[in-house]
Parts: structure tokens; sequence; C-alpha cells
């Protein structure tokens, strides 16, 4: 097997936390270091490869929210450059809706949230929807990308179990940018932060295991792993069935990130799921399935296929926490 496949494949998630880690992989795969370290480095020069780090569980830290614009077609293409300016946008899609360009934004509070949000619709001069996560049912995106559609790496649920203290957010920030492709990466982190690695990779350890981090690993892009098709899958099921359909969503394999937001006027929907795709009937095959076997047949809903990409890369909610201070 290709070296790079071997990495995709095996780090996705239990990355070695060690002060060598490259090295560990490397006596793992029959392979010399500095080989792992060119590969992952052609991964990320390729746009495989979005970073080597975490995701954090919902509520660790910051402020988010999915939020929506009604452009027209002349329009689109400056609106969604000046929203993926923003530096609190990570991720800005056209979806095909009348709500058009789909973006993420997150922020190191509340109110700065708000602000970013206000300005941001007060700078396109359209309507928007603004919709906060009520409750995370998988949110840890990793993918297998053997057969027509991205199974999901895991079926954790997305939540940490509190917030981080304010003197765990700059290493948080660090996690959340990627390590340094280096013989010691955490080495880096510990001189940056002023603290021993093996107190950088005790609390990288305890994060793990308490679920603040979901995993630590390769985060690889789904576009460049050859899933172009993706779709967002929305559903209005009543009040009382949203958290059991949740859940049931986040037992799907194929379904790579599961969770509850609050509904907006004239936007019924309250339960979303991702699904990629090597091709959309492919992405509609397995939304029939999973719609079937989560009880949703008789929920309203909608799927939403992604047009164009016009941002994607890691949340920063940790870097605007730790500037504030």
């Amino acid at each position: 097997m290709d070296l790079r496949d071997a990495l995709i494949d095996g780090w996705q998630r239990g990355f070695p936390l060690v002060r060598e880690p490259f090295a560990a992989i490397a006596d793992r795969l029959g392979a010399r270091e500095v080989d792992v370290l060119r590969a992952c480095t052609r991964l990320h020069e390729d746009g495989v490869l979005g970073r080597i780090g975490g995701l954090f569980g919902a509520g660790a830290g910051g402020a988010g929210a999915l939020a929506a614009l009604a452009v027209p077609r002349e329009r689109l293409a400056e609106v969604a450059a000046r929203v993926s300016a923003r530096p609190g946008v990570n991720h800005n899609y056209e979806r095909e809706h009348r709500w058009n360009l789909w973006f993420v934004v997150h922020a190191a509070d509340a109110e700065a949230l708000a602000r970013t949000l206000d300005a941001i619709g007060h700078e396109a001069a359209l309507p928007m929807l603004r919709l906060p996560m009520r409750r995370a049912y998988r949110i840890d995106l990793g993918f297998d990308r053997r057969g027509a559609v991205a199974n999901a790496v895991t079926t954790t649920r997305g939540e940490a179990p509190a917030p981080l203290a304010e003197a765990d957010w700059p290493l948080a920030a660090r996690v959340e940018a990627g390590l340094p492709l280096v013989p010691r990466p955490f080495d880096t982190w510990a001189a940056e932060l002023g603290q021993p690695p093996a107190a950088v990779l005790g609390r990288l350890r305890f994060w793990l295991l308490d679920g603040t981090l979901r995993r630590f690993g390769l985060v690889v892009r789904h576009h460049e792993l050859g899933f172009d098709a993706n779709a967002m899958a929305v559903f209005a099921p009543p009040e009382e069935c949203i958290d059991a359909c949740g859940a049931a969503l986040a037992r799907e394999s194929g379904v790579t990130l599961a969770y509850r937001r609050e509904c907006a006027p004239g936007w019924p929907y309250t339960l979303y799921a991702m699904l990629h795709g090597r091709d959309r009937t492919s992405v509609r095959a397995l939304a029939a399935e999973v719609i079937e076997r989560s009880g949703l047949s008789n929920a309203p809903h909608e799927l939403l296929f992604s047009v164009r990409r016009f941002k994607q890369t890691g949340a920063r909610r940790f870097r605007a926490m730790a500037d504030a201070l």
C-alpha cells in the first residue's frame, strides 16, 4: 500500500501522543520517519490533508452557528467572497436551494458571534437564517474512503463534558491549527506555551479520555478524497421525536455529521445530517435508506446538494478566545 494511503486509512484517529509521533507511525508501518513526514507534507500540499490535530466536542468553548443567505445569482460570487474573508468563517458553500449560501461561523462568545453575523448581514443587505446548534449527535468527521459513499470512522457522541478552562485555550488553539510537520511537534507546542512536553501530551491524553476531544489525527478533506457529492439533509420531526431520530442518524455509518439546531422563521427544520459520496446517485440512495431506518419517512425534509465550495478550513474558536484574553 502507498504510504499516503496507509496514513489516511490508519491515522485519522489514534495518532500517537508521544514526543516522536512520526517515528512511532514509521515503526508501525515498516517505514522511515523521514518518509512518513514527507508523505504528510505531500498530502498537505495536495490539499488532501487539512491538518493533523483534534476535533473538540460541542460545548468545549466558544460559540458557533450555521447561517444561510438567499443571494441573487448575479451577486453570489461577490457575496461569497466577502463572507469567506471573515476570519471566523470556516465553511462556506453554495447549495441548491433558495437559501443558497451556507456558512459556519465561530467566535469567542455569543456576543462576538452575533456581531459577526450582524456585520455579514449588513454588508450583504440580505435576509439571513441563523441556526445555532442545540445538540450534537455526531460531529467527528472522519472518512472511510472505501466504497461509493463516505462512512464515518466513529459513532461517538459530539458533546464535551464541560467548557475548557481559560488556561487551556492556547493549547486548544494549537490543536485546532494543527501540528507542525517536524520530528518532535509536541515539543514545539510546549516551547511556545512555556510548558514541559510531558504536560502538553498529558493534557491531550486527558481530553481524549474525558471526551473533550473527539479524536486526534489526520483531518482530511472529502473533495480531495474523491467524495465530490455531498448533501445536507434537513428534517422537521415532531419535537418529542427529535432526539430519538438524531440518535438513530448517529448510528448510521453513512452519516458523517448529525446534529440538532434551532429553527427560524420560514425554516422549520431542526435535525441535520451530512451525507458524502462519489456521485449524486449514491448520495440519494443512501439518503433514502437512512431516512427510512431513522424513522424520518413522515417528517418534512429536504436534501440540499452542495454546488460550490468557497471555503473549507477547520474551526478556530479557541484562537479567537485566546486572542480575546
